[in-house]
């Protein structure tokens, strides 16, 4: 009776799964799981995931206070994101600087990031999306471009680069 008690208010546990979940059965948000981690590198003494995952949540956090209340999922995984573009562009800085071991920490930064982001689209799997949509809107030329992204970007969000998205949807009403 004791165990059960202990483990009913226990502010996370894993499952036999493996997968972590909060009290009451409902799976982590990114947030936690964010938190959980920076947990466990502490714990583990990795170093670089625990900066990396701290500079996540500050920004998480920070937009937070900026909002004046708790974030949403996809605005969560919209500034993972964003912490991702951030380190790519440091990439290309420190090419640029001639400075490779900035350059080999920024790729360690994203392999980190990219672990709480959702599985990337392939390039078929994009394709077959952007067929779909042009087809549901009835788009037939450039100019239209518009409509088609509007039903795109949702569902493509967090999973393909809109730069990518709107590259094939122009290349395909071309075309």
């Amino acid at each position: 009776m004791l165990l059960w008690l202990y483990r009913e208010w226990l502010p996370h546990h894993s499952t036999r799964e493996g997968k972590v979940q909060t009290r009451y059965n409902d799976p982590m948000t990114l947030k936690e799981q964010i938190n959980h981690s920076i947990q466990d590198a502490m714990r583990a003494g990795d170093e670089l995931r625990k900066t990396t995952l701290r500079m996540a949540l500050a920004a998480i956090k920070l937009a937070e206070v900026q909002k004046g209340g708790p974030l949403d999922e996809p605005t969560v995984l919209g500034l993972v994101q964003k912490e991702v573009k951030s380190r790519h562009e440091a990439i290309e800085d420190a090419r640029k600087a001639n400075r490779p071991e900035l350059e080999a920490g920024a790729h360690a930064e994203i392999a980190i990031l990219q672990e709480f982001l959702p599985q990337a689209l392939t390039s078929e799997e994009l394709e077959k999306m952007v067929r779909e949509a042009i087809a549901e809107t009835g788009a037939a030329s450039p100019r239209e471009m518009g409509k088609v992204m509007g039903v795109l970007t949702p569902r493509t969000k967090g999973r393909a680069d809109g730069k990518v998205v709107s590259d094939l949807v122009k290349q395909l009403l071309q075309g």
